[in-house]
């Protein structure tokens, strides 16, 4: 569930997913299907990010580094994660926190909060 609720946020943020900078952190392939997949490389981007190889906000920052923790474990301080966010972005890992912990239901309560 950590792993998706991660996508879930990274996706939602959109910033990241267009930056070429981050996206050489991610192998894009075709399922048995024939669907669109992507591996990425998560710890790659957390040591380029750390290592001050993907210039960004602060918010952009935090919300890369929450999506890391979510998908690897990599430890994060949740005061300096939260304190640069705005209203939106909050909502946007609150929403990620809920649904990595199996709490779907109350994650899609905050559907009508992240549109505002």
């Amino acid at each position: 569930m950590s792993c998706e609720a991660a996508v879930e946020l990274l996706i939602e943020h959109w910033s990241w997913l267009v930056r070429d900078d981050f996206l050489v952190h991610v192998e894009f392939c075709r399922g048995f299907h024939g669907e669109s997949m992507a591996a990425i490389d998560w710890r790659a981007a957390w040591t380029a990010l750390e290592d001050g190889h993907l210039p960004c906000s602060s918010s952009e920052r935090q919300i890369l580094r929450v999506v890391v923790s979510l998908a690897e474990g990599v430890p994060v301080d949740l005061r300096d994660a939260v304190d640069c966010l705005d209203a939106v972005n909050s909502v946007l890992v609150a929403h990620a926190v809920l649904a990595a912990g199996g709490h779907r239901e109350a994650a899609a309560g905050l559907v009508g909060v992240r549109s505002r």
